[in-house]
């Protein structure tokens, strides 16, 4: 039930409310004090009051009633209607919104899973994996221009500041992702992403540093079985690379690390962007970025000898283009589905479900690509995750900090 509620003070500066079902008749129901506390409304705050006698009669009309109070030489008059809700509507649109968020998950998980095996695939036969994240930045790059172009998304208008805010993150999520693609070219996606399990005491270690925010003891306590379990795997890993794990723990590093300078450059309320834009800007700039450095680190890859050479490896020319344009379209589809999800949940159900996006994954990736694991291997990984999940617990235990006084 909502009740809404007009007040009106017995001076000549406010004309006086009529009841809101004028030709019910009022009768007396209740006599007590009220007590009205300090608010603000637009920004023009309101004393308190405290009003000794009023007294209360409800209407023919079940849904409403009306109270007048005394208070010294002043009085007021409060009419007031509640609105009944339907309780069939509200059950429908609870259900529509678990259904929503239902789909946008599993769409979230099946764009993992697609992108995850394709890339797999395509850096297997063509192992340059700074061209192929700059060719799925340019893939998303394109889809960002064309909704925008259609009107499908506003389009954001950047300021100077807000540039300067996000120059830092689109660094560091270039980066992240440059260096998630030489450790799956390295390891096979299930250690990749077992590793990168470790996000979390990153988060902890950065926050701590450079936040200056203190960890709880639940929080500290769930790293544990976090870096147990992923030391377990690696050890017992049959496709141990030091390229690929020292990559996927430094894309651990510098994903961690755009969290940390989204808190220290974060703009005013005003400036910031919404997710999907926020994301649609730093994936604009990370092409930018990427494209250069690709040819710096690699040279020119898209020729057509270069291309031909993955025929050697079990993939054709055509193969290979059709699998990293779905590569492409499922990376930069299932992050924008991650921020509009974000959008629809607090942070820590976000990081639960991310956690079982990363089981799905892992499984996935192990049924498809057949990939031969030893029961210590699994044990460590299965740890590393129930760490995660306990983390993600943790958090919402955990209160958030409180802001320093200025």
């Amino acid at each position: 039930m909502h009740t809404a509620l007009v007040l009106s003070l017995s001076t000549p500066l406010l004309k006086p409310q009529k009841s809101l079902y004028a030709n019910s008749k009022p009768r007396p129901t209740s006599f007590r004090p009220l007590q009205i506390h300090s608010s603000c409304y637009n920004g023009i705050p309101c004393r308190n009051a405290y009003l000794h006698s009023y007294r209360c009669f409800k209407t023919q009309d079940p849904t409403s009633f009306f109270c007048s109070y005394y208070n010294n030489n002043r009085s007021f008059k409060v009419y007031a209607a509640s609105v009944p809700e339907s309780t069939s509507q509200n059950e429908t649109s609870d259900l529509a919104r678990i259904i929503q968020l239902a789909a946008m998950f599993g769409i979230w998980y099946l764009l993992n899973i697609y992108y995850n095996i394709f890339n797999k695939q395509v850096l297997k036969v063509y192992p340059f994996p700074a061209t192929v994240t700059a060719f799925q930045c340019g893939c998303g790059t394109l889809m960002i221009i064309i909704t925008w172009a259609l009107n499908l998304y506003h389009k954001p208008k950047l300021t100077r500041s807000q540039f300067t805010a996000i120059l830092p993150l689109a660094v560091a999520h270039t980066m992240g992702n440059l260096l998630t693609n030489i450790s799956l070219g390295k390891v096979a996606v299930s250690f990749t992403h077992t590793i990168k399990a470790m996000e979390p005491f990153f988060t902890v270690l950065f926050a701590s540093l450079f936040l200056g925010e203190r960890p709880s003891f639940w929080v500290l306590s769930s790293l544990v079985p976090i870096v147990g379990g992923v030391a377990l795997a690696s050890f017992t890993e049959s496709s141990f690379n030091l390229t690929g794990f020292c990559s996927a723990m430094a894309s651990n590093v510098t994903n961690q690390s755009r969290n940390v300078l989204s808190k220290k450059f974060m703009v005013s309320k005003e400036e910031a962007l919404d997710n999907v834009n926020l994301f649609s800007v730093i994936t604009i700039i990370s092409f930018i970025l990427l494209a250069p450095t690709a040819v710096v680190m690699e040279g020119i890859k898209f020729t057509p000898s270069y291309l031909q050479s993955a025929a050697n490896h079990g993939l054709n020319v055509r193969e290979l283009c059709v699998r990293a344009l779905i590569a492409g379209f499922c990376f930069h589809s299932y992050q924008q589905v991650s921020y509009l999800i974000l959008q629809m949940v607090n942070p820590v159900s976000h990081a639960v479900g991310n956690s079982v996006k990363r089981v799905v994954v892992i499984v996935s990736s192990v049924i498809f690509f057949q990939i031969p694991i030893s029961p210590v291997n699994s044990l460590g990984t299965a740890i590393a995750l129930a760490g995660v999940f306990l983390y993600s617990r943790a958090k919402r235990k955990t209160p958030p900090p409180m802001p320093k006084a200025s």
